[in-house]
């Protein structure tokens, strides 16, 4: 027999799946506008870049003015995302108008990840939210978010087909590259026959899913594995945390990132080789920027919600893939993680 799936958890109460009222009124934003800014969140993962750069291409093939962006300064492409199409479309902040016209922001669950780009985002005549996160604060003019929904590139097909713009296989690479990003190539509890269904889709389009999956997952810098190395050597297992489930921590001092000459958006995925130890329910990676700041990314396999734990700490995300920011210093924000993760609820499975 095999191993039950744990139950998704259920969305926030103030959260709904779009209706149909909500497609038709941003399709028809999209009708009236002659120039669009597509917006992906700091730090862009495949299903934010890959959304943004899918409709992107889209909407060029149908004549409208398009511009892709993110708010980040450097504004550095992860290089494990750049095979994707349609770079050629994103621009500098500064070139992304005061108070643009059209704005869509993808993947984006508050305002604050847009970063440099927040201020003329909340200034856009039209502020479209295409997302995923049950932790969405609901901001914008207009809303499609779907928590059920695996990747926000799920949501951007729907809206592909509802706008009649075929699949080709650059849109399909870049919406290939969101789905498998965060389903963790296919493998996280969000994943449906839906999902498959849909990667099918992909894959007829003309989407070179091994060479995708390797420029994903199976690439790094020799400078990745020493800071890789070093933070495992770091690495804590607390058996009695989360409830007696287990947590496992590291973290990655800026100083490590300098002495190898590593990119902080090389170290994202770093929480998924810190997640494989069977002894923790939870695992937390806390990244150093410059300033001090610490970014934490947490990641569970089902049994305590970490979208919930993050909250607490002003962050948000998936109930199995979350974050938050400190400016606490590593032992007093590991502190109050643990305190977070600590008071979340036993599972109805327990």
């Amino acid at each position: 027999m095999g191993v039950p799936a744990p139950a998704l958890p259920a969305p926030r109460a103030e959260l709904r799946r779009p209706s149909e009222a909500d497609w038709q009124a941003v399709l028809d934003a999209i009708g009236r506008a002659a120039s669009v800014d597509l917006l992906a969140h700091v730090l862009p993962d495949g299903d934010a870049l890959g959304s943004a750069l899918a409709f992107g291409l889209a909407l060029r093939q149908r004549g409208v003015e398009v511009r892709v962006s993110f708010g980040d300064d450097p504004q550095v492409v992860p290089a494990s995302l750049s095979f994707l199409p349609g770079q050629e479309l994103i621009v500098p902040c500064a070139q992304v108008p005061e108070r643009p016209e059209l704005m869509i922001s993808f993947d984006v669950a508050d305002a604050r990840r847009l970063g440099l780009l927040q201020a003329k985002a909340e200034s856009a005549r039209e502020l479209v939210v295409v997302d995923h996160h049950t932790s969405n604060a609901g901001f914008g003019t207009l809303r499609l978010i779907d928590p059920l929904a695996p990747a926000t590139a799920v949501l951007v097909d729907e809206l592909l087909r509802r706008l009649g713009v075929p699949l080709d296989e650059q849109i399909a690479t870049c919406l290939y590259a969101g789905v498998a990003s965060d389903t963790g190539s296919f493998r996280y509890a969000a994943t449906t026959a839906a999902t498959h269904e849909f990667a099918s889709r992909l894959l007829a389009a003309g989407v070179r899913h091994d060479a995708i999956s390797r420029r994903l997952w199976d690439t790094q810098s020799f400078g990745y594995l020493k800071v890789l190395a070093a933070a495992l050597e770091r690495a804590e297992l607390e058996p009695q945390a989360a409830g007696g489930r287990g947590l496992v921590w590291t973290w990655v001092p800026w100083a490590d990132l300098l002495a190898h000459g590593v990119p902080p958006e090389q170290i994202e995925g770093l929480i998924d080789t810190v997640r494989k130890a069977a002894e923790a329910e939870v695992a937390l990676v806390l990244k150093e920027d410059p300033d001090g700041t610490l970014r934490g990314s947490s990641r569970a396999s089902g049994a305590v919600d970490v979208a919930a734990a993050c909250a607490a700490l002003g962050g948000g995300g998936h109930a199995y893939a979350a974050g938050f920011t400190s400016h606490q210093g590593v032992p007093a924000t590991v502190a109050a993680f643990r305190a977070a993760i600590d008071a979340q609820p036993a599972p109805i499975s327990d």
